[in-house]
């Protein structure tokens, strides 16, 4: 089974099962979002400053691996023109729960996102793409197609892991609440995984997931002919790691492609 079947098969499973980035907006989410009272998450836990969309009426934003019922309706009524576009049919299909009950108007295409060859060049104003890159194994392709898509002007909105959360054994952090280094850098799944971790991996049907480094997460972006003019980081919560309680575990940035000429 190659890399994308698997890790579509995971996000299906994970999403029937309404996990936490599978549970669509309530009603009062799209209500307030239609009032211009809305706010949008790239990483765990920290909104998204508005600025980094400014007006976003009616601008063609690519909903990049963002899929789940959760962040692009919000924009969609929130007055954008959006496309989602995501690996998983049922990470789709959440979108278009909130789209169908809300009378929304959203466009779905299911896809590789280091693949975006079904779009022109210059087709988006903006990419919105929440931590996702992390079940990929190459991120530069995801920065290159992303730059291609965008018109000049138009801007990227990426959420990922820090890497040195992939330092950790996490399943024994969960145990024993303590943090061990176990891993060595780039961490990628299942072959940085050995003995009882990698068959619990195995049981848990959990999608293939990748420690990309700073340099082709950040690098990548700039290599690709983005300027980086936005970057914060974020948080998690103590349940999910400990180590939130040392370091933020996320970063998001906001990258231009440069205007034309």
């Amino acid at each position: 089974m190659t890399h994308l079947e698997h890790n579509r098969l995971a996000w299906n499973k994970e999403s029937a099962g309404r996990g936490p980035w599978s549970i669509p907006v309530d009603p009062e989410v799209i209500r307030a979002a239609r009032e211009g009272d809305w706010s949008v998450v790239l990483t765990p836990r920290r909104p998204v400053p508005r600025e980094w969309f400014g007006d976003i009426r009616g601008k063609e934003v690519l909903g990049l691996a963002s899929a789940g019922g959760q962040q692009l309706p919000v924009l969609a009524a929130a007055g954008a023109k959006v496309t989602s576009f995501d690996l998983s049919e049922e990470q789709l299909a959440r979108d278009r729960e909130v789209v169908e009950r809300e009378g929304l108007d959203m466009r779905f295409v299911r896809g590789d996102m280091a693949d975006l060859s079904v779009f022109p060049d210059s087709s988006f104003d903006l990419v919105f793409h929440a931590v996702s890159n992390v079940f990929v194994p190459d991120v530069v392709a995801v920065w290159r197609e992303a730059f291609r898509v965008l018109r000049p002007g138009g801007e990227l909105l990426a959420g990922f892991m820090n890497p040195m959360y992939f330092l950790f054994d996490h399943d024994q952090a969960e145990r024993s609440g303590l943090l061990v280094v176990k891993y060595k850098l780039p961490y990628s799944e299942p072959w940085s995984l050995e003995g009882e971790a990698r068959r619990r991996w195995e049981e848990a049907g959990a999608a293939y997931q990748y420690g990309h480094s700073l340099e082709t997460q950040i690098g990548g972006q700039t290599d690709a002919g983005f300027a980086i003019v936005g970057l914060y980081e974020d948080g998690w919560s103590d349940a999910a790691t400990p180590l939130n309680r040392y370091a933020p575990v996320a970063i998001a940035t906001r990258a231009r492609k440069p205007a034309a000429r």
